[in-house]
């Protein structure tokens, strides 16, 4: 007979979080962001899945820590989404900008950028994190009724400036400060969210 858990850190080895992290990256890349579950990433990684939750708490930490995420926008943008309505569009920008002017946030972006990109083994499953925790909320924001096409515009501009601006290095955009590229981009997103 085992003897019952006291309440606390759940038991775990020294090496469990980087075991987690190992199975997590290949639970993500064989099934996808929305099939991959903790239970299954515990069982492959040998730990109960609440060490997991210690270590991670959900699903979509787990997931941006496995595969280096170094911006966390669907922890962020619905902070900007409850904002003043008429200046939502111009938040995005400057959010994402503002971030990507740190240089290690931008070459750890854009790596993943070009991964997801490549049609690598995480590139499904960051595009299903992106689809569920980020795009859903956005859609869900607008109020309208074609919500989720509204949300995937505002992701298709967010995703060209990042790649025109950081990975081509188009100029004159590259080189606009975050202000300019703001009162641009700005109410183009905030067109395709409430217009």
């Amino acid at each position: 007979m085992s003897s019952p858990r006291g309440r606390g850190r759940p038991r775990g080895g020294t090496d469990s979080r980087a075991r987690i992290l190992a199975a997590a990256t290949e639970e993500f890349g064989e099934h996808g962001y929305d099939r991959a579950t903790i239970r299954a990433i515990a069982a492959r990684a040998g730990v109960d899945p609440a060490l997991v939750h210690h270590y991670f708490g959900a699903k979509a930490d787990l997931f941006a820590e496995s595969i280096g995420v170094p911006l966390r926008p669907d922890l962020d943008v619905p902070r900007i989404l409850e904002g003043p309505r008429e200046e939502v569009g111009e938040r995005i920008v400057r959010y994402v900008l503002g971030r990507l002017e740190q240089p290690d946030v931008r070459r750890r972006t854009v790596t993943v950028l070009r991964a997801a990109l490549g049609a690598g083994p995480m590139a499904q499953p960051l595009i299903g994190f992106l689809s569920r925790e980020l795009i859903a909320k956005v859609a869900g924001a607008t109020g309208a009724e074609d919500g989720p096409l509204r949300a995937n515009l505002v992701a298709s501009q967010v995703v060209g400036m990042v790649i025109a601006r950081y990975v081509v290095r188009l100029e004159p955009l590259a080189s606009a400060s975050v202000d300019e590229v703001a009162a641009l981009i700005g109410p183009t997103l905030q067109r395709y969210l409430y217009g």
